[in-house]
């Protein structure tokens, strides 16, 4: 039986809004997951785009063949393919041991550490495909530096900068292995930031391995809601690709 088969027999409005069932329960759903997927991606975000898109007009306008630049442009390149795991043993180390707790901030600081290179990497050849030609005019009509990347290079690239952002966030959303070492789990709606924080990738092994019908059940059904939601991240990353110059 396929997971569309399995898990839209569970998806209704009680899967969205309830909190995970404990042991023999009926019924229950995982809206927390969901809460604390889209939060901790979010805090992901917010602290990797910008230094991200930085980084990316260093590398391609302001420093491109200094010795930092390259360094930074291979270790982006080596980060790329960065066991995840290992993002999870970091934040591990510097958020949860300092925080004394695990949260949704060790977690968001994790899922960073993953959609930073790709974020760099997708901005700084976006930024490079803006045509010369654009930046020369710009310059001629007596332009800064300054105007010039806030007036025509990150406008012109800004498809292609949000192509690298849709697909870095969509990968994020279905990490699990650094969520174990940071976020953890938790059957409750997060209240607070620094707290234990429930995921729908966790959900699902957690509730994939019980011997319990129901949470079988409930495991399908986020596996569906996760899918869908990486689905719809990548496709709005090729219909927001179409567009770049």
């Amino acid at each position: 039986m396929c997971i569309r088969d399995r898990g839209g027999a569970r998806l209704d409005w009680e899967a969205f809004t309830s909190l995970p069932p404990a042991g023999f329960e009926m019924g229950g759903g995982f809206g927390n997951a969901i809460v604390g997927t889209l939060l901790m991606v979010g805090i992901a975000s917010a602290l990797s785009i910008p230094i991200g898109v930085m980084a990316a007009l260093y590398l391609a306008i302001l420093g491109p063949h200094s010795k930092l630049a390259e360094n930074a442009r291979f270790l982006a390149k080596v980060l790329t393919g960065f066991p995840s795991i290992l993002a999870g043993v970091f934040a591990y180390a510097t958020i949860v041991l300092w925080m004394g707790t695990y949260s949704a901030w060790a977690g968001g600081v994790a899922l960073a550490v993953l959609m930073l290179p790709t974020v760099t990497l997708a901005a700084e050849e976006a930024m490079k495909q803006v045509p010369q030609r654009m930046k020369d005019a710009a310059f001629g009509m007596g332009c800064t530096r300054t105007q010039v990347i806030w007036k025509v290079v990150l406008p012109t690239g800004l498809p292609g900068i949000l192509t690298g952002v849709i697909l870095a966030v969509a990968g994020a959303a279905g990490e699990s292995a650094p969520l174990l070492f940071t976020a953890l789990f938790s059957n409750y709606f997060v209240s607070e930031l620094a707290e234990p924080t429930a995921s729908l990738s966790i959900l699902i092994y957690n509730f994939s391995g019980m011997p319990f019908e129901n949470q079988i059940e409930l495991a399908w059904a986020a596996s569906l809601v996760l899918v869908l939601i990486v689905l719809v991240f990548n496709i709005l990353a090729r219909v927001i690709g179409r567009s770049k110059v």
